[in-house]
């Protein structure tokens, strides 16, 4: 560019959505039927390479309503027309549904999760936003120009359009142009681009991905610059978005940034969560507020000397007076956190971290990167705002999900096409069950699509260690709003990284100080113990619970399997009423569980088993949801010590195939039982079963009907607990009871029952069976009390 910096600048601006008079022999650039023809093949058409070895994939047919069948009837006639996709028969095929949009209209979108899955990534770097601001500080004008239609003017490469594929009620298509959804279209439109405008980059046009820059010093040369953009985009058939291009002005916004000449600003709506932040109307809002403030006091001097009229409203028995001096430290400190070195300009070598959390009222999210010798945490942007009355009615789970899609989309520019991961850190352990979930509702597959646009790492973050999202989404909330016993959660913890904080590390947290309610107790190692067990203080009680009864490792036990595995190793005043409240309240337990009661009757009762193994029963669980085929489990009880042996079947077996399985399974570890307990099922009383109990000498007895009940007593109660294991939302609708991914949660499943408590002796099944306990899942250093 030429011109010198403090030469004045003399041109007139023109309102957006317009084209200046002087581009009108550009109008064909912007009209809209320019991109209904099919663009011609490139050298930068779209390729899809996938990983050697990977199935083809295929998507089921999603169920649409009445206007959605008709609106898709319309696009396929619609595209069939413009020729961007065609009729196939690919052995691939995703499934096709629609979204809603603002204006209340259909959008179409291709459920390509599974295809992106086994794609190979296309590195191909998306700009550094810094650099890109470094070269425009010096113009004084400005002009934007969004792309229409950016991804459909880009060719499929000839030979992969079959991967592409979509099944619909109305046939089997094919992408002949770049559709929305696939992983590497951002790489691929920005190489497109990037070719076609090489020789002018950074000289006068900045380009990321469908934004286009113009900057210049001078008009002059400004409208010089324009008019070859639009040649260029003109001669390669790229169109315009007039309603969303601004010519000639002297300030603009990009990329989250407020241009104008010498000056490059952080754009308001980056902040906006924090200048906006309400004054504190009751000690809660303060500190909730001084919560967040807390986590960058290392960033601010005379921190605590600056928040010190703030922080005395925090102390006990001082009444809530907000003051002027108060109000002038809050002002002071909000506007702490606009200014450097708070928040940084984002450097895209870095990885991005995305702390985000939901309220009943509102959502919150800060975008940070690590910099410095010291390598602190340091926000990028703030962002907050309330949920709408019919966001309000999602479920608590969909709330945190929404607070994450929000962010994304709130720094796309930032985090789309990111070279590291995104590591995204929230206190509810949900979102990759949209990436592998087979039935969404709608709005959760419209989310899935937007999600794998992301490179995402999910980290989960409890919520006393996710406390700066969690003000931020709290900022509105000045009332109190009831809790729930048991928290929703839709995900496996296996989707996630490690925690963030262990349980003994949060019993720490709240162990500073003794309890002034209970005596007696001795501390040790940050830590207090009551007769070898640690106290809990009510800060960590819920998540003791949740331990002990929710995760995969204990199963959903009853009241006394819990009391058990709370008591191992806990303590508290309350601890058998919470327990008994807690288990009495599980959702799970209470939607699957089934009633004990029996009618009254003449007790028979079997002769009691007087050696381990020696005496058995067996029954069937059948109709569970199909895990890998597998749809029945044979459960093969000890009616001595109780142990249990869980075997997976497809359908229900043969007296053949259950005569192999116990052969295998049983046989082969514990030898011949004595006898063998089981229904009247045709397995049991064929010919080839008697004659194998014959050939291992078992004694075998023909069950009359009204023993089943005294059968039921047996293995019915391990049939009733896994049925409710399995039944469990983290089970049953993510992974399923024999996934490949989880290879050993039949172990689970039987490590889990183990430890429970013999209901006719004081003691755990495996210690009867193995005269040991099993080891917990839950590590540390137990103090050994003199």
């Amino acid at each position: 560019m030429s011109g010198s910096k403090s030469e004045k600048v003399a041109f007139s601006t023109y309102p957006s959505s317009t084209l200046p008079p002087k581009y009108s022999e550009f109008q064909d650039v912007f009209e809209k039927k320019g991109v209904d023809t099919l663009p011609p093949h490139r050298v930068y058409d779209c390729p899809i390479d996938l990983l050697p070895g990977a199935p083809i994939p295929h998507g089921r047919i999603f169920n649409l309503s009445v206007p959605e069948s008709q609106s898709l009837k319309d696009y396929i006639e619609d595209s069939l027309t413009k020729g961007f996709i065609r009729h196939s028969t690919s052995p691939a095929g995703a499934g096709i549904f629609f979204v809603g949009k603002r204006d209340g209209g259909l959008r179409p979108c291709v459920d390509y999760r599974a295809l992106n899955a086994i794609t190979v990534r296309n590195r191909y770097p998306l700009p550094l936003i810094p650099e890109l601001l470094d070269r425009v500080k010096d113009a004084c004008i400005f002009t934007k120009i969004d792309l229409r239609g950016a991804y459909n003017l880009v060719r499929m490469r000839e030979g992969d359009e079959w991967k592409t594929a979509f099944r619909s009620r109305y046939g089997h298509f094919e992408y002949l142009v770049m559709p929305f959804g696939l992983c590497n279209a951002p790489a691929a439109f920005q190489h497109f681009l990037n070719d076609i405008f090489r020789d002018v980059l950074d000289t006068f046009l900045v380009v990321y991905l469908d934004d286009l820059l113009v900057y210049s010093r001078t008009i002059q040369e400004h409208e010089q610059h324009v008019r070859l953009v639009l040649s260029r985009l003109r001669q390669h058939k790229l169109y315009g978005k007039i309603e969303k291009s601004t010519f000639e002005q002297s300030s603009i916004e990009f990329l989250g940034y407020v241009l104008s000449p010498g000056h490059v600003e952080m754009d308001k709506a980056k902040i906006k969560a924090i200048l906006d932040w309400p004054t504190p109307r009751d000690k809660k809002m303060v500190q909730q507020f001084m919560g967040f403030a807390n986590f960058y006091r290392r960033f601010i001097r005379s921190f605590s000397h600056l928040t010190a009229p703030i922080t005395s409203l925090t102390k006990k028995d001082v009444k809530f007076c907000w003051t002027e001096e108060a109000q002038q430290a809050f002002d002071k400190l909000k506007e702490s956190f606009t200014q450097a070195p708070i928040l940084k300009q984002p450097d895209i070598d870095l990885p991005y971290s995305l702390e985000t959390d939901a309220s009943d009222i509102a959502l919150g999210a800060i975008l940070s990167q690590k910099s410095g010798v010291k390598n602190l945490m340091h926000p990028v942007a703030f962002y907050s705002r309330r949920l709408s009355p019919a966001e309000k009615n999602y479920s608590i789970g969909e709330k945190e999900l929404l607070a994450i899609k929000s962010a994304l989309e709130e720094w796309r520019h930032l985090l789309e096409g990111a070279k590291h991961p995104v590591v995204v850190y929230t206190d509810h352990r949900n979102l990759e069950y949209l990436r592998s979930a087979k039935r969404l509702r709608p709005r959760q597959a419209r989310w899935a699509l937007f999600f794998a646009r992301f490179l995402l790492q999910i980290t989960y973050r409890p919520g006393v260690r996710n406390g700066k999202a969690d003000a931020l989404s709290r900022r509105y909330d000045s009332d109190t709003f009831p809790s729930t016993t048991q928290p929703d959660s839709i995900l496996p913890d296996e989707f996630f990284c490690a925690s963030q904080g262990s349980l003994i590390e949060n019993i720490k947290k709240y162990s500073l100080q003794p309890p002034t309610d209970v005596q007696g107790l001795i501390p040790n190692d940050g830590l207090f113990y009551h007769d070898e067990q640690i106290y809990v203080p009510p800060e960590v009680r819920l998540q003791v619970l949740q331990h002990s009864h929710d995760i995969p490792a204990a199963g959903h036990g009853g009241i006394k399997k819990t009391i058990d595995a709370v008591h191992r190793h806990f303590w508290w005043p309350s601890v058998k009423k919470d327990i008994i409240a807690f288990v009495t309240s599980c959702s799970v337990c209470a939607r699957n569980k089934q009633p004990r009661t029996r009618p009254a009757g003449l007790l028979q009762p079997l002769a009691p088993p007087m050696h381990p193994w020696k005496d058995i029963s067996m029954d069937f669980i059948v109709d569970l949801p199909p895990s890998h085929r597998y749809t029945t489990i044979l459960v093969v009880v000890d009616r001595c010590t109780k142990m249990a042996h869980f075997i997976p079947a497809i359908g229900l077996p043969t007296a053949a195939e259950t005569a192999t399985l116990f052969i295998k399974e049983i046989f082969r570890l514990h030898g011949t039982p004595r006898s063998i307990v089981t229904d009247r099922g045709s397995q049991f009383t064929s010919r080839f079963w008697s004659q194998m109990c014959r050939s291992l000498k078992i004694a075998g007895v023909f069950l009359q009907p009204f023993i089943h009940r005294v059968t039921a007593r047996l293995s019915g109660r391990i049939r009733r607990w896994n049925n409710t294991f399995v039944a469990s939302p983290r089970i049953s609708k993510t992974t399923g009871w024999t996934s490949s991914r989880l290879p050993n949660l039949r172990t689970i499943i039987r490590y889990t029952h183990q430890p429970a408590f013999h209901l006719s002796l004081p003691i755990t099944v495996i210690i009867l069976a193995l005269f040991r306990r099993c080891r917990s899942t839950l590590q540390f250093q137990k103090c050994q009390l003199a």
